[in-house]
């Protein structure tokens, strides 16, 4: 049974031309693709203008562009340059945006068809993750800025530290009560220090224990705990591929990551008072990009997508891009050290991390890795 989509595709193309070789090809292009009538309704999608836009095959058969995007979005005026031209165009850095859908820095290639008057082809090109590898490895060269000082904080800061501590324990057992708070005082902001060292600790050069990962088991294992604790009061979704391969990398490690962020989302819908607090965990394959292992000369396919959503506030425009920098951080008692040690693991990982945020709406994606075939191969034998 051919879909609507493909029939609308046969019309413009027409019956004489390979039917099946075209639509075959358009749909194993890695980048989506869209063919629009004379009238913006959607006469073919591959797969992956599927993904893009995030709605089914089926549904866009019934729907025009501007039920997606607003008429006043600028990409209503490179189609009509298009067909006014009868001319390829392409424009650089647009954005998408509408209730259904959130892309930025968009690339598109509008082509007209000069078989089907009206008929224009787009070619949708995202650079987001582009972007995210850049700025993952500018957060990873703060990351080892904060690797240096921590080195340097343990050998300078953490022994004198015990010395006082214990200096300040010896007097409190000799002085008077008046006294005696002050001996408690400096015990314990010396406590805080040293936890406040150990915390940058861990952003030491350490090799990782990899193995075969089920993030089901790892996300279901942050839900129990947030559930029992800190976001006892709001809702969680779980929205989850269940064949999904196993994700390559270390347990512990990806638990920490995928805590803190669902710790970050929990704050940020508490914070605002909200009583319809929701946070919606999502897994889901997308054909990556090759990312470059630190240290080990490897190279790994990270085409498997966890998302932490939230309903939240968001996040303020002044820090969204430098949120996983060292130090930075919204939270009046925060010390801006998770986001970059979350940062800082999945890149270790090989991995990318990118944010999208507006009021109403935060994601926070993680692109992971699979196992090596070579490595799976092995083992399997």
């Amino acid at each position: 049974m051919i879909n609507p989509i493909a029939r609308g595709a046969r019309a413009v193309f027409g019956r004489e031309a390979k039917r099946p070789d075209t639509a075959a090809l358009l749909a194993a292009l890695p980048v989506p693709v869209v063919l629009l009538d004379a009238e913006n309704r959607f006469r073919f999608v591959n797969p992956g203008a599927e993904q893009f836009l995030g709605i089914s095959v089926g549904q866009l058969a019934h729907l025009r562009l501007s039920d997606l995007v607003p008429p006043d979005n600028p990409i209503f005026l490179l189609i009509d340059q298009v067909r006014g031209a009868d001319v390829t165009i392409a424009d650089y850095d647009l954005t998408l945006e509408s209730p259904r859908l959130h892309k930025e820095g968009i690339t598109i290639q509008a082509t007209p068809l000069p078989e089907e008057p009206g008929a224009v082809l787009l070619v949708f090109q995202d650079a987001s993750a582009a972007r995210a590898l850049d700025r993952q490895l500018a957060f990873q060269g703060a990351a080892r800025s904060v690797t240096g000082m921590a080195g340097i904080l343990a050998h300078e800061v953490k022994n004198p530290l015990s010395g006082i501590r214990g200096a300040a324990q010896l007097l409190e057992a000799s002085v008077g009560d008046a006294d005696r708070e002050l001996t408690v005082l400096i015990r314990d902001e010396a406590d805080r220090i040293r936890a406040l060292v150990e915390r940058m600790d861990a952003f030491g050069e350490k090799p990782i224990e990899r193995g075969g990962v089920n993030i089901h088991q790892v996300l279901d294992h942050v839900r129990k705990l947030a559930q029992s604790g800190f976001a006892a009061r709001l809702r969680f979704h779980e929205l989850y591929d269940p064949s999904l391969p196993p994700v390559w990398g270390n347990r512990d490690q990806l638990v920490q990551v995928v805590l803190n962020l669902v710790k970050n989302a929990a704050e940020a819908v508490v914070g605002a008072g909200s009583n319809a607090g929701e946070i919606t965990l999502v897994t889901g394959f997308q054909h990556g990009v090759w990312v470059a292992v630190p240290g080990s000369g490897q190279r790994l396919h990270v085409p498997l997508v966890v998302t932490v959503r939230d309903n939240g506030p968001g996040i303020p425009e002044d820090i969204r891009r430098h949120l996983f920098e060292p130090f930075v951080t919204s939270k009046p008692s925060g010390s801006g050290l998770g986001l970059a040690l979350v940062a800082k693991i999945v890149g270790d990982h090989g991995g990318l991390i990118e944010v999208e945020s507006r009021p109403g709406r935060t994601e926070f994606r993680l692109h992971l890795p699979m196992r090596p075939e070579h490595l799976a191969g092995a083992e399997s034998e």
